[in-house]
């Protein structure tokens, strides 16, 4: 469910995986990890489901 967030939120954004990965997780091959069976723990998810909200809500966004 977390991995089909983050690939809504890549195509809304059009942010490149990669630097998703180093903004949210501090990790450019996250969304890679994730796409290969990696499961984060319950903290890593919500700081992540975070990070696409307050974004989603910022400028940047815009």
């Amino acid at each position: 469910m977390l991995l089909s967030q983050i690939e809504r939120f890549l195509r809304l954004t059009r942010i490149s995986w990669t630097k998703f990965g180093r903004l949210a997780a501090h990790d450019p091959r996250f969304v890679a990890d994730l796409r290969n069976g990696r499961r984060p723990r319950d903290g890593t998810a919500a700081r992540i489901r975070m990070f696409m909200t307050t974004y989603l809500e910022s400028p940047h966004a815009r």
